[in-house]
């Protein structure tokens, strides 16, 4: 299973996405997701976190939160294990991404933008300020099949 980590930065009433428009065969190619990426070996989550929002984004994270662990099962693409994260308080210079165009979106407008509609779960899960969770996004295509929240 592919170990991964997602992090929304939040600046007020908006969110710091990425328009997946510049990496070849990208799976998310086209959608809007937040920053983060593939966990390197001996590295925690938290760490990785902060890597890939230093290497994509410029920043150096001084605030953050744990969310979740999301767990993708799809019949076409490997499985993953996201580690999610929300980050409020950052120091550095916004810089550009090779990945995508980085863009601060409001809140009230993120559902409405292109993406993988389990993230619209987990997303409300994030607006709504669950406790930790574990959550189980299963996919056949790009079709969501199933959304459950497991213990």
């Amino acid at each position: 299973m592919i170990e991964t980590t997602l992090c929304y930065l939040e600046r007020g009433e908006e969110v710091l996405l990425l328009h997946r428009t510049k990496k070849p065969s990208d799976p998310n190619e086209g959608k809007w997701i937040g920053v983060g990426g593939k966990l390197e070996p001996g590295e925690t989550p938290e760490a990785c976190m902060r890597r890939e929002i230093r290497e994509e984004t410029g920043l150096r994270v001084t605030e953050h939160a744990y969310r979740g662990i999301v767990e993708f099962l799809s019949d076409v693409w490997p499985a993953e294990r996201m580690h999610l994260f929300t980050v409020t308080a950052w120091e550095g210079t916004q810089q550009d991404c090779d990945e995508g165009v980085l863009q601060w979106i409001p809140k009230e407008r993120m559902e409405s933008l292109p993406m993988w509609e389990g993230d619209r779960v987990f997303l409300r899960l994030l607006r709504e300020n669950a406790p930790f969770f574990r959550l189980r996004l299963v996919y056949e295509g790009e079709l969501l099949v199933k959304a459950e929240v497991v213990e």
